[in-house]
């Protein structure tokens, strides 16, 4: 977790002096959040989650490690959110139980966070169970396309679709953040297609209101992405997009 919470990549000083909320294109997405209830799923060490504590949002942060909620609770207390953020430590299948059947405004759910599920059907049953009648889903996550490709970006290498008995296997030392030291090097991940994901929502009763696929992430998922001036990483020019990740807006029924 140190690694994450020291890097360059999150800059965590830099956002506590700047006291940065969402970007932009979420809030436009979900629109004003103050006094509302937001649980994020997968909340890691709780960054993430606290821009919208600072954007009037009332949040909870799930995550499994317990090292991350005790991050992201000291997080909290630096920023000066602890009264209108909290963090508990579950695996997201069990958050329901965990937040003793709680329903929320927002699930909110950031980039990195299904192909560590090995069921996308058991996620959108999680996510339905949390909303509150009219509540809204947002979902960013890395385009299944592009976890399918190797690491060089530039040939199939695994299933798009989700394969439950066989995940993506990695061994090494390093995340997607700068630093390395890892202790546990080996990790399992799984792909869920566009349409699986789609279908373990309606499939749960709630309604699609966007699907929007991007030509641009948030960190160099190939070795050829170049970073714009704003930090996303984009095709270089001249060379066919494909998209690297995507967003989904859903709701529940009132």
């Amino acid at each position: 977790m140190g690694i994450h919470t020291k890097s360059e990549f999150y800059d965590v000083e830099g956002w506590l002096r700047n006291t940065d909320g969402p970007p932009l294109r979420e809030v436009v997405a979900i629109g004003a959040v103050e006094g509302k209830s937001l649980v994020h799923l997968q909340s890691h060490f709780g960054m993430d989650t606290l821009r919208w504590a600072r954007a009037g949002a009332l949040v909870t942060g799930v995550d499994f490690s317990p090292a991350a909620i005790t991050a992201a609770t000291a997080l909290a207390e630096r920023a000066g959110l602890s009264d209108r953020a909290t963090f508990v430590c579950a695996n997201v299948y069990d958050a329901p139980a965990a937040l003793s059947n709680e329903r929320f405004d927002v699930v909110y759910v950031s980039i990195g966070s299904l192909c560590w599920l090995p069921s996308v059907d058991q996620w959108g049953e999680v996510v339905a169970s949390l909303l509150n009648p009219g509540g809204k889903l947002y979902l960013h996550d890395v385009h299944p396309n592009a976890l399918s490709l190797d690491d060089s970006g530039e040939r199939t290498f695994y299933s798009y679709f989700e394969e439950t008995s066989d995940p993506l296997v990695a061994d090494g030392p390093y995340t997607y953040t700068d630093g390395e030291g890892l202790k546990a090097l080996r990790t399992y991940e799984w792909n869920h297609s566009v349409g699986e994901i789609v279908m373990s929502l309606i499939s749960h009763g709630l309604e699609l209101d966007s699907l929007v696929e991007h030509d641009w992430t948030n960190f160099r998922h190939f070795p050829w992405l170049v970073e714009t001036a704003s930090g996303e990483f984009v095709f270089p020019v001249g060379r066919p997009r494909a998209p690297l990740t995507f967003t989904i807006v859903a709701h529940a029924p009132q």
